[in-house]
């Protein structure tokens, strides 16, 4: 494998291209989240068709990953970012051109369902993407979110960049960040785009799976050996992950396996499916810090300076 490679960062008043790789979107949502970005200085862009729906997917395989290659070779467009994950970035990973995403290094931006295509651009394409809030909650995301996430496209952000948890243990480790949502890094196992942890701190979060489904997946991935010679591990959010009488929690399920691994972890890191959902760059390295519940960015996701 190559170098992982960095993103061009965003420029000031640079062009916001929206991709639905996924689900079908809401096109007044997107409209929301768009005013957003266009209210920060950005124009948007994107496909006449971002609506099209087949089934439960924004259009057929072929609508979905023609976007993204329109999108990376769009002159116009300097970064990318993703209106809703749900389902269908796995139907179209295998459909993407590596050379053109690494060719472009325009940032991309998504979580949920966009860990698939994350997963890909750092092993087959050896990109830096950014595991970020999308566009799903229209103009309702966060200030701080969306503050944290234009920084990091635009590499202004200030080093290191803290994301502080609520509990942990261990000694501090260093080493890239790898991860997203716990589902789809287990179904990448047995893929091209399948999760490399070593030497890596994992982070991972999740929605709405029931705690044995959780204690699942972290098994597929132990057995699978994926977590051999992981450094660390962070827990973002694990929303609606608790049995409903409250009898068994993720927190118990998490602490069960990290404690199992012997290396540090921080939980309750504020990421993924809940708020806030803060940006961080997938591929760059950071240091996991156990003892103190603090994640720090150690380096920007994107070249800036025209590089």
């Amino acid at each position: 494998m190559g170098a992982l490679r960095k993103p061009r960062a965003l420029p000031r008043g640079g062009t916001i291209g929206i991709a639905a790789p996924a689900a079908a979107v809401d096109l007044d949502v997107v409209a929301a989240g768009a005013k957003r970005w266009r209210e920060a200085g950005f124009d948007v862009v994107h496909r006449d068709d971002l609506g099209a729906r087949r089934r439960y997917l924004a259009g057929d395989d072929a609508r979905r990953a023609d976007e993204l290659a329109e999108l990376w070779t769009d002159q116009r467009v300097d970064a990318i970012v993703c209106a809703r994950g749900g389902y269908g970035c796995h139907r179209i990973a295998d459909r993407l051109d590596t050379g053109v995403a690494r060719g472009a290094r325009k940032p991309l931006v998504g979580y949920s369902d966009v860990t698939t295509l994350l997963l890909w651009q750092r092993r087959c394409a050896r990109l830096v993407g950014f595991h970020g809030p999308m566009l799903e909650r229209g103009g309702a995301i966060g200030d701080d979110e969306f503050g944290a996430l234009v920084e990091m496209l635009t590499g202004t952000e200030r080093l290191p960049v803290v994301r502080d948890g609520d509990a942990g243990a261990g000694h501090a480790v260093e080493g890239p960040l790898v991860g997203g949502s716990l589902s789809l890094v287990a179904a990448s196992l047995g893929t091209p785009w399948e999760i490399d942890a070593r030497g890596a701190i994992l982070l991972l979060e999740d929605v709405a799976e029931r705690p044995y489904r959780l204690d699942r997946m972290l098994e597929q991935l132990r057995n699978a050996g994926v977590l051999d010679g992981v450094a660390g591990v962070g827990f973002g959010h694990f929303d609606r992950c608790d049995e409903a009488d409250g009898s068994i929690t993720a927190r118990e399920i998490l602490g069960e396996c990290a404690e199992q691994l012997g290396v540090p972890w921080v939980a309750g890191l504020p990421f993924g499916h809940g708020a806030p959902n803060l940006a961080w760059p997938f591929g760059v390295h950071a240091r996991l810090d156990g003892d103190g519940a603090t994640l720090h960015i150690l380096e920007r996701g994107v070249e800036t300076g025209g590089a």
